[in-house]
């Protein structure tokens, strides 16, 4: 298999397809896969064809995730894509118009699935502000450090792209903020004395730096941020004591 096409766990399609298929259908489709170098063998006939073209069309997401990671949003062309995908350029264009198109769909989806991360996590922390928050932020860092490509194109190379790349990223920083300032709103004593804008520029701040950690392809220790980051959201929320508590916490 070339180095750099793209593997798909039964995790990650059940994530992305959804488990409404039958789990023996869904084994047979990575097993297919595993035995045939990413491609749908001739013996995927034998599977639905709407599950090979949620396969396909994930496979598809997932390689632009990559190709946008690695090569950058300008330099990435359809070719890039399916090569990674392991299907052929007729397969791309049933499923989107064109590379924009399958940029948008993969930012969608990526967001998607982060939002729906961290507010999981948010949920966890209970009725403890801080709790919550911490909880948030590790899935945060977790999520970048696991899906360095999906970070680095939602963080990173959505700027590069279409002005509906850069509002959908506009979008996504507006929900995590809009998601900090209600837990703030509900949880602190005096959160409604909070203007919306202390949540966006929090938010602003740890955007920025992991765009800078993603440019520089640092991943791989992003859970060691936490104790940092933790003093940078509580600070503005519950002042200097609060938030060194949080940074003299070691990360878990």
């Amino acid at each position: 298999m070339p180095s750099d096409r793209i593997k798909l766990s039964q995790e990650i399609l059940v994530a992305a397809i959804g488990d409404g298929w039958p789990a023996d259908q869904v084994d047979a489709a990575v097993e297919l896969l595993a035995s045939s170098e990413g491609r749908f063998p001739a013996g995927a006939r034998r599977l639905p064809s709407d599950l090979v073209r949620a396969v396909q069309r994930e496979r598809l997401i997932v390689a632009m995730l990559r190709a946008a990671s690695e090569l950058g949003y300008r330099e990435t062309n359809v070719q890039d894509v399916i090569e990674r995908a392991g299907v052929s350029r007729p397969t791309f264009y049933e499923h989107f118009a064109n590379k924009e198109d399958c940029f948008l769909a993969a930012f969608d989806t990526s967001a998607q699935r982060l939002k729906e991360e961290v507010a999981a996590a948010f949920n966890k922390g209970g009725d403890v502000w801080r709790d919550r928050l911490r909880y948030g932020m590790e899935a945060l860092l977790e999520f970048a450090s696991r899906e360095p490509d999906t970070a680095r194109t939602l963080i990173v190379e959505a700027r590069a792209g279409s002005a509906d790349a850069v509002r959908r990223r506009v979008d996504l920083l507006d929900a995590l903020a809009d998601c900090l300032d209600t837990q703030a709103r509900e949880l602190l004593p005096y959160g409604r004395s909070f203007s919306t804008t202390t949540a966006t520029g929090v938010v602003g701040g740890v955007e920025a730096l992991l765009y800078a950690r993603l440019c520089k392809g640092e991943h791989e220790d992003l859970a060691s941020l936490l104790p940092s980051l933790m003093y940078f959201v509580v600070l503005p929320y519950e002042g200097h004591e609060a938030a060194g508590e949080e940074l003299a916490l070691s990360p878990s």
